[in-house]
């Protein structure tokens, strides 16, 4: 089982906002188009977008998402934080580019996985 906080430690991603750190990802969703990401993104993933306003902060508590992950170096704008901040939205923060950073998230759930099928603990 993978968890943000677990996520965080794993891949060094900065926190923005880390309202519950105990919240299991259970899957994943990379994408910029807000309408689009409304309608696929599904409850536990992890999105990873650049998209910063405050919009990121209304669709990620419409899906409930477990976590936003921004991509690319790009930070959230003030509203986006503070709207987060009110409904208890995780928000984290990367360098890497998108590809890289979707790819290291999975390999991160694949691990995390791999732990609880063999009995393991991270």
């Amino acid at each position: 089982m993978l968890t943000v906080q677990k996520l965080v430690d794993k891949l060094g991603l900065s926190v923005i906002e880390l309202p519950d750190p105990d919240r299991v990802i259970t899957g994943g969703y990379a994408g910029d188009l807000l309408s689009w990401v409304m309608g696929r993104a599904r409850e536990g993933d992890a999105w990873v977008t650049i998209m910063t306003n405050m919009n990121v902060a209304a669709v990620a508590q419409l899906t409930d998402v477990a976590c936003v992950i921004f991509a690319e170096g790009v930070t959230p704008d003030k509203e986006a934080v503070i709207k987060s901040r009110l409904h208890g939205i995780n928000l984290l923060g990367s360098p890497k580019g998108m590809f890289e950073l979707c790819g290291e998230v999975t390999d991160a759930m694949h691990s995390a996985d791999d732990a609880d099928y063999a009995g393991g603990a991270e």
